[in-house]
């Protein structure tokens, strides 16, 4: 049980690590992932950090500190893409934690070792072929790495998997040829770097995908692996980009059957329009204390490039496949949140403007859609999170709330706004209670009576009127 509450974003609101892999390791799971810089320029221009949780208190979460920098890479990579991308942790058999990681422009697989799973990792080589040409820079039609994952069966061995298959070319596809024909799988010798040969295919893209159940989610990067009762699923972000899907297999480089989406950052497969903005999403699925979790990320700053780790309880059918997991703000909780006290917009988990939303890619348009930002520049402390540009028509949705007959709500924004915020405990029901706005530069704080609710709700907040305020927070009386 918690010992205290935890929301979406489940690390402090100044922390951008997506790509999240969590993994139980003893009684922590820790979540590695690549490591956004708030208003950064690009992805993951960060060093990698590490989060732990004790496995019975996931509201518990420990920063570890920095485990890997990019100046720990012995090969002086230098230029526009030496960023660090989304890595995986295993532990190998003489009980180290090894550390996979794809550095920007160098094209090929790092590894690091540490003796503790969240430790000052070093450097131990580059994931090779038998002859020890580095993976990546075959001669003969090799591919272009990203987003490793590493898994070890209970039999000991060691499996790698890598794969990057987009709808069109991009700026990554002139180092090697994409992976066209699937996710690429492969096992690794005992020294953790070489591959066993042949290469295995793991889940079809768009070149391969038709006739099957991959079409329309096919592979696209975010590659994951997992097992579960005997039964291996491949874990990875479509082609559609804001969703993960999983495929499932007899053993680990298997025929991989497609199964369906796990989680979807706009709630598509659960809605038929998306209720909060798109983007790219990676994660992975673990099983904590008795429950199975799916951990993905979501975009903040109109941008794509300062994404924040989420999670949500997902539930598993007796046949093995997983249900799609909604999206919350109370994904970690353990149960829906008390509807008392005060609350930082910036744990919606629904955000959309009157026209809808949009994909994030490298901008959002200023002026009509609403966004979550933070004051000042990147750090590791301070957070004060919020909703910016709450324009005429946004709405910001919570979910759940547990109520117990609250009289009263309040908002506090900031900025030049007139109008009014109406209240609902769904997107078409009855209105719950109407808050009149009349904000000048400063900070204020708005209140009205709401309806008495008993029991467990989302809240919608709307916003009707001139001015684009900061939705600060919200409050029950």
């Amino acid at each position: 049980m918690n010992k205290k509450q935890v929301f979406n974003p489940y690390l402090p609101s100044w922390e951008y690590v997506p790509d999240g892999e969590p993994h139980v390791f003893g009684d922590r799971v820790y979540v590695y992932g690549s490591h956004d810089k708030f208003n950064g320029a690009t992805f993951c221009m960060n060093d990698y950090v590490c989060w732990s949780a004790p496995v019975t208190d996931l509201s518990d979460w420990k920063y570890e500190g920095v485990i890997w920098r990019k100046s720990d890479d012995p090969t002086g990579i230098k230029g526009l893409f030496k960023q660090l991308y989304a890595p995986d942790v295993v532990k190998g058999a003489d009980g180290r934690y090894y550390l996979y990681y794809f550095m920007g422009n160098d094209g090929t697989i790092g590894v690091a070792v540490c003796d503790k799973p969240a430790g000052k990792y070093v450097y131990h080589g580059r994931v090779k072929y038998p002859d020890g040409t580095p993976l990546g820079r075959g001669k003969e039609r090799d591919f272009f790495q990203f987003d490793p994952a590493v898994y070890r069966d209970d039999d000991g061995k060691v499996y790698l998997y890598t794969g990057f298959a987009p709808r069109r070319p991009n700026v990554f596809t002139k180092f090697k040829p994409v992976n066209k024909n699937g996710a690429m799988g492969c096992g690794l010798e005992v020294d953790m770097l070489t591959v066993k040969l042949p290469l295995a295919r793991i889940a079809k893209t768009r070149r391969c995908s038709k006739g099957t159940a991959y079409e329309g989610h096919e592979f696209f990067e975010a590659s994951s692996m997992r097992k579960f009762n005997g039964i291996y699923y491949f874990i990875y972000s479509s082609v559609n980009g804001h969703e993960l899907c999983y495929a499932t297999g007899n053993c680990p480089l298997g025929d991989f059957k497609y199964k369906g989406t796990l989680v979807s950052i706009g709630d598509l497969g659960l809605s038929d329009k998306p209720l909060n903005y798109l983007g790219n999403t990676h994660g992975s699925i673990e099983f904590i204390n008795g429950e199975y979790y799916v951990f993905y990320h979501r975009q903040t700053n109109r941008h794509c490039f300062s994404r924040q780790a989420c999670a949500e309880k997902i539930k598993m059918n007796a046949d093995g496949t997983f249900a799609q997991a909604e999206i919350t703000s109370c994904g970690l909780n353990g149960g829906a949140l008390k509807a008392e006290g005060e609350y930082s917009a910036g744990i919606a988990c629904n955000l959309f403007s009157k026209k809808g939303v949009r994909f994030y890619t490298v901008k959002l348009p200023r002026g009509s859609h609403p966004y979550f930002t933070q004051s000042g520049a990147d750090r590791e402390c301070a957070p004060d999170q919020y909703i910016a540009n709450f324009c005429n028509g946004a709405t910001a949705g919570f979910k759940y709330f547990n109520f117990s007959g609250n009289a009263e709500i309040s908002v506090t924004l900031r900025g030049k706004a007139r109008g009014k915020i109406t209240v609902k405990s769904s997107l078409s029901g009855d209105i719950l209670g109407v808050i009149d706005i009349n904000c000048d530069k400063k900070q204020r704080k708005f209140t009205a009576k709401i309806n008495p609710l008993y029991g467990v709700y989302p809240l919608y907040f709307t916003f009707n009127g001139k001015g684009r305020p900061s939705f600060i927070s919200f409050s029950f009386n």
